[in-house]
């Protein structure tokens, strides 16, 4: 398998002139697409502001899915989260409670940014307000980790997919999960090489993921695997900054995704036949909403 570094291209020349990761990727935005960096950033700070906000709103009591599958999850691993109980600590654990609540915005039809996808909404900014927060990072600083991550997604679409009909849940989850490592290494201060290894980590971790969703809903497990995608973002993003690092580059982990994608049967890629979507219980589920046999 002939894996062309793409992303090794782009940690090159930030570490040859001594700036992230975003600056590279933003340049070359500005260049492809004949738009003014104002106008590029301006768009990002928006999406973040999307993001934020269903952040905000995700971990309120109340919030339930149409089909009344997903309810106030979200809300009660905050509370969790904050009565110093937790066993993961609180950061990872409002996290995780965060990334589950921007997934219940989204099937609860509010409004947020598919990040690479709605089904994995709630990983990058679930990750990235905490990294910020952790570290005490400004807006400039986050928007700038969501070029990297911007920058990660779109290398990872265009070597293998992002659709979990395509390649699965490590196509979704597994993305996000790479791209919120490395954008968090990027706002805590770390360098273009430690986001590529951070993002190597974390996507290494969920290689092989299924997509498996009950009744066919981005329900279950969905939302729960946004918590752990979030959580896997965090602790992949400390090895790097602990000066851990993957010994497969980032390039090559993208590929092997795609093997794996291209080998995995069609049963487990959002068809909802085969895995989780396929128990005793996950029927009687589908039969409880849709009615039928």
């Amino acid at each position: 398998m002939i894996i062309r570094p793409v992303f090794a291209e782009l940690v090159e020349e930030a570490e040859k002139r001594g700036c992230p990761l975003s600056e590279i990727i933003l340049e070359r935005e500005e260049r492809e697409h004949a738009v003014p960096r104002r106008e590029l950033w301006d768009k990002m700070r928006d999406y973040w502001q999307t993001m934020s906000q269903a952040v905000m709103e995700g971990v309120q009591a109340g919030k339930k899915s149409l089909s009344g599958l997903i309810g106030d999850e979200a809300f009660q691993l905050k509370k969790y989260a904050e009565s110093g109980s937790a066993l993961g600590g609180r950061t990872t654990t409002l996290a995780a409670a965060r990334a589950m609540g921007v997934g219940t915005v989204s099937v609860s039809m509010g409004k947020i940014v598919a990040a690479p996808t709605a089904g994995s909404c709630g990983i990058l900014p679930a990750v990235l307000l905490t990294a910020a927060e952790q570290t005490g990072a400004g807006e400039d600083r986050i928007i700038g980790g969501l070029f990297t991550a911007a920058g990660i997604g779109r290398i990872i679409d265009d070597t293998v997919s992002t659709s979990g009909a395509s390649a699965g849940c490590q196509a979704e989850c597994g993305a996000a999960s790479c791209m919120a490592a490395a954008a968090a290494v990027e706002i805590a201060g770390g360098t273009p090489a430690q986001a590529a290894h951070a993002g190597a980590i974390a996507l290494k971790s969920i290689l092989g993921l299924v997509c498996d969703p009950v009744a066919g809903l981005v329900e279950i497990p969905c939302i729960k695997r946004n918590a752990m995608g979030a959580a896997n973002a965090l602790l992949a993003a400390d090895m790097a900054m602990a000066g851990i690092e993957s010994r497969i580059p980032i390039d090559e982990v993208i590929g092997a995704m795609k093997e794996i994608g291209d080998l995995m049967p069609g049963s487990l890629r959002e068809t909802a036949q085969a895995g989780l979507a396929n128990t005793p219980t996950a029927r009687a589920i589908e039969r409880q909403i849709f009615g039928t046999e």
